[in-house]
């Protein structure tokens, strides 16, 4: 019986797993689109202000569900400080970019380009531990960054300034959210993730704020289609998509959970093009194809290294 009933109950710790990284795979993939129905012309939402109010009203009800669920939300100095960098690289850096230059390029390029911050994380790691790549590394990352090349031809050969642009602030996205994400591993925080994402939320709204008003923008004025898409990306793409993200980390191999890097912007592409009309090009294959491949082998390159010192013992 006792066997019987812990067979049961992994199971449906399993499957319920799953659902929450099916969550992940659709609302991620699919904020790419929102944030360019809120960001192009005639929206009335400029960009810093689209992600700071999203980003503010995101941490307000994550801390606010923390409370509820009376997690601690006091933070150390070191804690604190920690979250902030991380904030401010992540939601200024690596979103706020990103929905600055969706002004200008569609959201499949946005979401591909993106897609490969595991190859910028890895060269970061090889430059801050000071350690060779292996050769599966060396070729996945030149695949990856290829990739990257193929995708960004077109808009550096339109001679529009602002494209040419828009596809540097995604790759200085992509290396920031990269960074963040690796500051947060490597100085991990002991705080309960609700509390540590309200944390970065709140403190990336004031970096997003602070940017708005250097920048001189307008106050928003959304039209109804931007207002809809703001919502979205508050509630699903902030709320319930990071909440399912750490209860599938929980319920999951990690592995398994990273796979969502391979799958988000695959679905991009396809909302961005049933949605919006956006061209699937042969460029956007090609380079879909070879940062997709490249992801894959940084993946199996880091498996394979893992796996190194239990071999040898």
């Amino acid at each position: 019986m006792t066997s019987r009933t812990t067979s049961t109950a992994q199971t449906t710790s399993r499957w319920y797993g799953i659902l929450n990284l099916l969550i992940v795979y659709i609302v991620w993939g699919s904020t790419y689109l929102a944030i360019r129905v809120g960001v192009r012309e005639g929206s009335g939402f400029p960009p810093f202000y689209l992600a700071g109010t999203r980003v503010l009203v995101a941490g307000i009800i994550l801390i606010g569900l923390a409370w509820l669920q009376k997690k601690p939300i006091l933070l150390t100095k070191r804690e604190l400080g920690l979250l902030a960098i991380s904030g401010v690289m992540l939601w200024l850096g690596g979103n706020g970019l990103v929905v600055y230059a969706e002004q200008h390029v569609d959201s499949n390029l946005a979401a591909l380009i993106i897609g490969s911050t595991p190859l910028g994380v890895a060269l970061m790691e090889f430059i801050i531990d000071r350690r060779p790549p292996s050769s599966l590394m060396v070729v996945s990352l030149l695949i990856g960054f290829g990739g990257v090349g193929l995708l960004s031809i077109p808009s550096l050969r339109s001679g529009v300034s602002a494209d040419a642009l828009s596809v540097i602030l995604i790759l200085c996205a992509s290396m920031l959210w990269g960074g963040g994400s690796l500051l947060q591993s490597r100085k991990p925080v002991k705080v309960e993730p609700e509390v540590s994402s309200a944390v970065q939320h709140l403190t990336g709204a004031v970096a997003l704020f602070s940017m708005a008003l250097i920048t001189g923008e307008p106050l928003p004025h959304p039209v109804q289609e931007a207002l809809f898409a703001w919502g979205y990306l508050v509630i699903f793409g902030s709320v319930v998509a990071f909440t399912a993200f750490v209860r599938a980390l929980q319920m999951l191999p990690t592995n398994l959970v990273m796979t969502y890097a391979y799958v988000n912007p695959v679905i991009a592409v396809l909302l961005g093009w049933l949605i919006l009309g956006e061209k699937i090009t042969p460029w956007t294959l090609g380079g879909m194809a070879l940062i997709l491949v490249g992801v894959a082998g940084v993946f199996r390159a880091r498996y394979r290294q893992a796996r190194l010192p239990k071999s040898a013992n």
